[in-house]
């Protein structure tokens, strides 16, 4: 019910969250700066962003974090039961950090969109000063400006690419295993993964104002879980213990 893996991704993630709570109270310390994954472009990035990002959670709320554990643990278990620890930490570490790859690239494509419209004076100026700005709360009046500002300095935290990464290989593992959405509506796990994958495309490419969700993340964990899968199916030790 609760295989090591498992067990102590749970108790990490509690920590984090709970560390960054702690840290940002009692001593104005802003966690996220330095563990969330940040553009490579901002100030605040650092290439080890790309794995302690899967470890934070947003802090203004619970829903983040809880729903994260639960899908980890609902699904994960039963992967980590069949797979054991090692190969499911791999694809838990490796779909998380291509959830990350794939934000980064769907950002790049979004700056370069917003770039195309500004002046290298103002490019430049977003690069060197963006990140002291939205540290005061404040952003650039011009729309342009301020939108690069977002997307180059704006954080991304949340064990959510790994997840879906889980979530995919338990749809691919156990098709035709059944889920009870909110607990009362039975789908087979296949139909579940294509279904949810396709709201996440829906949800990413409608990019609506105020939706601060990395859909694209998401589906970045779910397409790295596909081809590793689909790796180790080749091999021929899918099911094997390692």
């Amino acid at each position: 019910m609760l295989p090591p893996v498992i067990k102590n991704l749970l108790i990490i993630n509690g920590l984090f969250y709970l560390l960054t709570i702690v840290l940002g109270s009692t001593f104005n310390i802003n966690l996220v700066k330095y563990l969330g994954l940040h553009y490579p472009l901002s100030n605040d990035f650092g290439v080890w962003q790309l794995v302690t990002y899967m470890f934070m959670h947003d802090t203004h709320g619970f829903a983040h974090i809880l729903f994260n554990m639960f899908a980890l643990w609902m699904f994960g278990n039963t992967l980590e039961n069949v797979w054991g620890s090692k190969r499911f930490l791999n694809y838990y570490l490796i779909t998380g950090i291509g959830a990350g790859v794939v934000q980064i690239i769907v950002a790049w494509i979004r700056i370069s969109s917003v770039e195309a419209n500004l002046h290298a004076e103002q490019i430049a100026m977003v690069i060197q000063n963006g990140t002291e700005l939205l540290n005061s709360g404040r952003n650039y009046t011009d729309i342009g400006m301020g939108n690069l500002n977002l997307l180059i300095n704006t954080s991304t935290v949340g064990a959510s690419g790994a997840v879906f990464g889980i979530l995919l290989a338990f749809g691919m593992m156990f098709p035709n295993s059944i889920i009870y959405v909110y607990f009362a509506i039975p789908v087979k796990a296949k139909f579940f993964v294509l279904i949810y994958g396709a709201i996440e495309v829906y949800m990413g490419f409608a990019n609506s104002t105020g939706d601060n969700v990395a859909h694209f993340a998401h589906l970045g964990g779910m397409i790295f879980g596909f081809f590793l899968i689909m790796y180790w199916k080749k091999k021929g030790d899918l099911n094997s213990y390692n």
